[in-house]
């Protein structure tokens, strides 16, 4: 339509931008559908734009159409390439298309009202005797993982994907979830360095939700930030800021439980400041064990020492007044 009617067509775009800001403005979700073909306009304004965006299998999906774009790189410009970049949410089969959307409607226009509650401990009943124990249990492989969290504590749930600049990190686990007919987003750390990445995502999703007024379960487990030369050219400070101030200044309430490892800034940007809880086999820490000693010079037989003198355990960051409580298994 853009080629026979020129700019006449083409700024169109303008009213669809200006819509879709009056409906964001208002609180309103915003769920996109991209079927085959989706490009052009239609995927800068409408099904990029929107706050969740689902696609078929095999769509061409892309700014640029097969017609005017360079040749090569082909996989770029479908659904899986889009969803790999994290530019869409999930590729959905079209036979699945009612059900997942019916879902996701729910997920966004029902939520929650309060804060959520912390999810019960899925491991250890009890808290550790020692920093170097408190550690060591958040280490065990055996210790549950935030996904093991959050299957146990939503009926169902659905994921969002990626930072929307071209970036994924499998490490961090976002989305919406179902629980008691109602709506709860999450952000979780799986256990991994959280890279720029992920600090985004989780940016993304803490605002999402703000707007829609859903609120929000944020689940910590991480060694730290990931902090090597590709994590700094990606931006690391400004990621790790991002979502500090997106939870600083979020209306919903946000709840923090950390389920594993708390691992200096990497953790803490994902933590809240006024709800947070320890599961009993976690920590939470200014930095490892192992990076104190160094600092100070100790020999490295001295680690399980200074995991003592870093009050790191879950009852002494309750004490410290930076953690409401520890949870206890559920019944």
């Amino acid at each position: 339509s853009r080629t026979q009617e020129g700019m006449a067509a083409l700024s169109q775009l303008h009213r669809i931008a200006t819509e879709m800001g009056r409906t964001r403005l208002a609180g309103v979700p915003q769920l996109a559908v991209a079927l085959d073909p989706t490009t052009g306009g239609g995927w800068a304004t409408l099904a990029s734009g929107a706050d969740v965006t689902l696609a078929t299998p095999g769509a061409q999906i892309g700014f640029a159409g097969s017609r005017v774009r360079p040749p090569g790189d082909e996989a770029a410009y479908t659904a899986e390439g889009q969803f790999a970049a994290g530019h869409v949410d999930a590729v959905v089969p079209e036979r699945d298309l009612p059900a997942v959307v019916g879902r996701w409607v729910r997920l966004l226009t029902r939520p929650a009202v309060g804060p959520v509650a912390p999810p019960a401990a899925l491991g250890a009943a009890r808290p550790p005797r020692t920093g170097w124990e408190a550690v060591s249990a958040a280490r065990s492989p055996r210790r549950p993982r935030a996904d093991a969290y959050l299957d146990a504590h939503f009926d169902w749930r659905e994921d969002i994907r990626g930072d929307r600049v071209g970036g994924v990190d499998d490490g961090v686990a976002c989305g919406f979830g179902w629980r008691g007919e109602r709506s709860v987003a999450y952000a979780a750390q799986l256990g991994t360095p959280t890279t720029p990445t992920g600090f985004r995502t989780a940016a993304r999703l803490v605002r999402l939700a703000d707007r829609l007024g859903v609120p929000v379960l944020t689940l910590v487990d991480t060694v730290g930030a990931a902090n090597d030369g590709v994590a700094e050219r990606a931006g690391a400070g400004g990621a790790i800021g991002a979502l500090f101030a997106a939870i600083a200044e979020a209306r919903v309430p946000v709840t923090t439980l950390v389920v594993g490892e708390g691992g200096s800034g990497g953790a803490l940007a994902f933590a809240s400041s006024e709800n947070t809880w320890m599961a009993p086999d976690s920590y939470f820490s200014v930095t490892s064990p192992e990076a104190a000693a160094a600092i100070l010079k100790r020999d490295p037989s001295e680690v399980p020492a200074t995991a003592d003198q870093l009050r790191l355990r879950p009852q002494d960051v309750v004490g410290l007044g930076l953690a409401r409580g520890i949870v206890r298994p559920g019944a």
